[in-house]
């Protein structure tokens, strides 16, 4: 078995790119993180000099996603099928994803980017988990074959980026409020201010949610013959949609304290980690009838 799996390792020559996207992003975290410490005791009016430091950040996590892409197109021409099927292809690729949505929302809207510090180190949980895995190659099932599927898992992958970001700004809400990082985050907007950007983003997110399961149902219809089997996967997305579709419902109609909001948006992001990444370890297969 030990010999099977270090031919694999031999095999996978999209190991070495996988790895400097990984070193990137962790280089990346630490510059935002000594960054905004470094700006703590700084005049609001100081901001262009004393965020020097978020250009370098761009520039890193931009080569990390770049890194990231040719160890997918690496294994993609490797194994010959889209790198989607097994866990680690999963958090290979949503590594891919998640960095390439924050990146662009980190360019265009310089105003968020100390949420990094929260933003990254998320990312990060899943880089330190991909490298515990074996990179083994797993075989596209017949029903993989439909152009439908890869709809479906675009769009989750978008649900789920757009939430990072949703969850970023809640945590620098959360955050901010404790003492000890209060200056960290004194250079960005107000908490009604990020409160609306967060929900704004998390907005967005239940779309792309909702036409997820809907390219995921006929996906399945495609497939298998039906549109809903109630299989762990499928309850759980579910679940997570009405979870995420409340939470929007309660912030416009009940006006929930901002902090309770951000909890929300928080507690969202982590039952869609748990969707997408737990799943695997209490159902034999991501969905029944995976053949």
């Amino acid at each position: 078995m030990s010999d099977i799996i270090e031919n694999v390792i031999g095999q996978a020559t999209e190991l070495p790119w996988l790895w400097a996207g990984l070193t990137a992003y962790g280089l990346a975290t630490f510059i935002a993180v000594a960054g905004v410490i470094r700006t703590q005791g700084r005049a609001v009016g100081a901001m262009a000099v004393s965020r020097s430091h978020e250009k370098l950040v761009l520039v890193i996590v931009a080569t990390g996603v770049a890194l990231i892409a040719i160890a997918l197109a690496e294994r993609w021409v490797r194994i010959g099928h889209g790198p989607f099927v097994n866990l680690f292809e999963l958090l290979m690729s949503q590594l891919f994803s998640l960095g390439l949505v924050f990146t662009l929302v980190y360019w265009r809207m310089p105003v968020l980017r100390p949420s990094a510090v929260v933003a990254l180190p998320l990312m990060g949980v899943l880089g330190g988990w991909v490298l515990a895995l074996q990179p083994i190659d797993t075989p596209l099932p017949p029903t993989y074959h439909n152009d439908w599927l890869w709809a479906h898992v675009g769009l989750g992958k978008i649900f789920l980026s757009l939430s990072l970001v949703g969850t970023a700004l809640a945590g620098v809400i959360l955050l901010r409020h404790a003492q000890r990082f209060a200056g960290w985050f004194r250079q960005m907007p107000a908490d009604e201010v990020l409160d609306g950007l967060a929900w704004r983003f998390m907005l967005l997110a239940f779309i792309f949610h909702s036409l997820m399961l809907t390219a995921g149902a006929v996906w399945a219809q495609d497939a298998w013959g039906r549109y809903w089997a109630w299989d762990a996967l499928e309850t759980s997305s579910f679940l997570n949609w009405l979870l995420l579709g409340a939470s929007i419902h309660a912030r416009l109609t009940y006006r929930i304290p901002i902090r309770v909001g951000a909890m929300a948006i928080i507690a969202v992001f982590v039952f869609a980690f748990i969707t997408y990444f737990g799943t695997p370890f209490y159902s034999e297969a991501a969905h029944k009838g995976v053949i």
